[in-house]
């Protein structure tokens, strides 16, 4: 493993290094680094071992959700994702649970300070900063919070250009530069304050909200409360789904373009939406190999110029396949997949096993709704938006933050008129399910100098329509949705091609060679990868190979981090070429042996290691009540309360044919995550020098 100083993108930023030790051995980590990733940095994977089976545990989701990647730093347990290294730090593997530290102070209690404001935003993601803006305009008393060091969600994670609408979304803009733009915008709003690094701990009954900033807890009584907590990844049941190495794809942005750690060298990825696209295109900049990426369904469902784009650098997109198992000794050494039937069973005969260290399950997304529903239940003004309320993109989180704050404003009675009714059509279009693929058509022009757009799908984006010149990029249809075509004149100013967030733009040039053109091609990957005079494949829209071609030149456009290669190309190809393969695909091994899905030793309940078989004998015996499950077999009672495993539970019972109208759901109660028992208190710990000169005249 190694820091990631090279990136196409992202610039690491100078930091003093930090001295710390792990189970004796020397380490160095970044001023400011938490634990986990510099561990990660220094080739560490194992953080601890489980109370329960001794079980290797290394990181999950990165997010201070759970407690799997716990560590002991200095004589305490604490989840090494949000605690930051410090100078001298001692940092042992867990072994087994935890044990308390002995009292080393005199605790005095204080009060827990209260405070009343008009609207309180829980996340600090895209459409919580959309709506914290709005509310700052009419200058109304909002407490925006999220438990992250900086707003933006997982834009912070983002490296791509974004999709949608230039003029309501930032579309063709990354989504770091996004983050910083929202973040930045609150600033000039006097009524909107925005505490970073502030978890919401629970919403109670009495109408009051518990959020611990640093080691202080407040109460915040709110006249609306917005929550705009985004959503979590699922996860999977498979043979070897918690060995080190599984974790979710948001974990591995985390480490790899917030932290700009290299935590892998071969990959394999679970899951074809946006966001397992997404994480692999982030691998490949990374310069870690994707050795492939499998999808259930038929099709990919996210972007198809994001299936495309990873097919054409190489990496083989298998859908109708699944994960059957990861397989290795103390950490992931292979993953198994096969196909699927319609009911999506392994067909018998199609196991193919690969070689990896890290697999990445990005099995979907759930909504962080349960503030939600817990202010809704104690009777609270409360609202709702982005992903918490609908899975979709960015670009729609953005504008639903904008019309929950109009919803509030007229709830406060700040505002009287509704909100218009063309923000919902909005709305409904940037939040749409891609739709047909077209053909790619015909040229119909005999201009020495042209675009060639290869999104063929019908999404809701139009960067390349905004920014021609010329404007001769135009919308097929009066919709967003519809794909862009080219009519009109050409400058070859690359306007196009650098703005386009699926890289589905390329120019062709006669204009110096009338029999072989030029072609230029936007490349996100690595400076220094490809340089003039080389010889490259090229591929086409879906992947396809086009052969070998020179390159003629390699410009930097260090303003957009993009590089356009320029090859020379045969008329018969040059309209065609999209892209360059970075290697070949992999086929896999056949093994030696039938290998079955799920197997009764199957984990669950990760946190506290409850198997596939022990659910199902519960359920088998009559059991329909979660709350008596989590009692029976533990299932649920662990350090990410359930945030994991309730939903994988819920497919246990489908699973077994039992109708979920008759399971009863878990009860949620405060907390949502753990906290020290004095915050609740006002507890201030003296220390030792401290408590010395206090009594020592006594």
């Amino acid at each position: 493993m190694e820091r990631i100083t090279d990136h196409p993108v992202l610039q690491p930023e100078p930091r003093g290094k930090v001295n710390f030790t792990f189970d004796g051995k020397n380490c160095e980590a970044l001023a400011g680094e938490v634990i986990s990733s510099a561990l990660f940095a220094n080739g560490i994977k194992i953080f601890s071992f489980h109370s329960k089976d001794h079980s290797p545990q290394g990181i999950f989701c990165a997010n201070g959700q759970c407690a799997q990647c716990s560590v002991i730093a200095d004589g305490i347990s604490v989840k090494s994702c949000v605690t930051p290294v410090r100078e001298g730090m001692k940092v042992e593997t867990q072994r087994g649970p935890a044990r308390l530290p002995r009292a080393a102070c005199v605790q005095e209690f204080g009060r827990v300070e209260e405070l009343d404001l008009d609207v309180l935003i829980i996340g600090g993601g895209p459409s919580g900063l959309a709506a914290a803006a709005e509310l700052g305009k009419l200058n109304v008393s909002t407490l925006i919070i999220d438990d992250k060091a900086r707003f933006g969600g997982k834009l912070v994670l983002q490296t791509h250009k974004f999709f949608g609408s230039v003029e309501d979304c930032y579309a063709g803009t990354r989504g770091v530069d996004i983050a910083e733009k929202l973040s930045e915008q609150l600033k000039e709003y006097p009524s909107v304050q925005a505490w970073a690094g502030t978890t919401c701990l629970a919403v109670f009954s009495d109408k009051k909200i518990g959020v611990l900033r640093g080691d202080s807890y407040y109460l915040v009584r709110a006249k609306a409360v917005i929550s705009a907590t985004g959503a979590r990844e699922k996860s999977l049941a498979f043979p070897g789904n918690t060995l080190p190495g599984v974790y979710g794809a948001g974990a591995f942005q985390t480490l790899v373009n917030r932290d700009l750690v290299r935590p892998a060298k071969r990959i394999f990825i679970v899951g074809g939406g946006n966001v397992g696209l997404i994480a692999a295109y982030h691998a490949l900049q990374a310069g870690i190999r994707v050795v492939g990426l499998v999808e259930a369904q038929a099709e990919c469902g996210g972007y198809k110029v994001h299936a495309d784009k990873i097919k054409r650098l190489g990496v083989p997109v298998l859908t109708r396949h699944t994960v059957i198992r990861a397989d290795g000794e103390g950490g992931l050494d292979t993953v198994t997949v096969a196909e699927v039937d319609e009911k999506f069973n392994p067909r018998p005969g199609t196991c193919k096993t690969f070689e990896a260290d890290t697999l990445l399950i990005a099995a979907g997304l759930s909504p962080v709704n349960e503030f939600h529903a817990q202010a809704v239940e104690a009777g609270m003004e409360a609202f709702i938006c982005g992903d918490a309320e609908e899975i979709a993109e960015a670009s729609a989180a953005m504008f639903s933050g904008k019309i929950t704050a109009h919803k509030v404003l007229k709830s406060l009675g700040v505002m009287a008129a509704p909100v218009p009714q063309f923000w919902f059509d909005r709305l409904q279009v940037l939040k749409s399910r891609p739709g047909a693929t077209g053909t790619p058509g015909l040229k119909n022009h005999s201009r020495p100098v042209y675009p060639v757009l290869h999104c063929r799908q019908e999404i809701p984006c139009n960067p390349c329509v905004t920014v021609c010149p010329k404007k001769s990029i135009k919308l097929s249809g009066e919709s967003i949705m519809t794909t862009p075509q080219f009519i009109g004149d050409c400058i070859g100013c690359y306007k196009c091609l650098l703005i386009c967030p699926g890289l589905a733009v390329t120019i062709v040039d006669y204009r110096k060679d009338p029999v072989n053109p030029s072609v230029a091609l936007p490349f996100e990957i690595g400076r220094g990868l490809v340089k003039k005079g080389d010889l490259v494949r090229l591929t086409g829209w879906e992947g396809a190979d086009l052969g070998e071609a020179e390159v003629l030149d390699v410009k930097d456009f260090k303003a957009e981090n993009t590089l356009i290669v320029i090859v020379k190309a045969a008329p018969g190809i040059a309209d065609l070429a999209v892209s360059l393969k970075l290697y070949p695909a992999e086929a896999g091994e056949v093994p030696s042996e039938e290998l079955s899905k799920a197997e009764d030793e199957t984990i669950i309940c990760r946190c506290e290691r409850v198997s596939l078989g022990e659910v199902r004998r519960a359920i088998r015996s009559g059991m329909r009540d979660l709350n008596q499950l989590k009692a029976v077999t533990r299932a649920g009672m662990g350090a990410c309360g359930s945030k994991t495993c309730s939903a994988m539970l819920l497919n246990v019972f489908r699973s077994e044919g039992i109708d979920l109208k008759e399971v009863t759901a878990f009860t949620k109660r405060p907390l949502f995550v753990e906290a020290p028992l004095g915050v609740f208190s006002g507890v201030k710990c003296s220390s030792k020098s401290e408590e010395k000169t206090r009594w020592s005249g006594f």
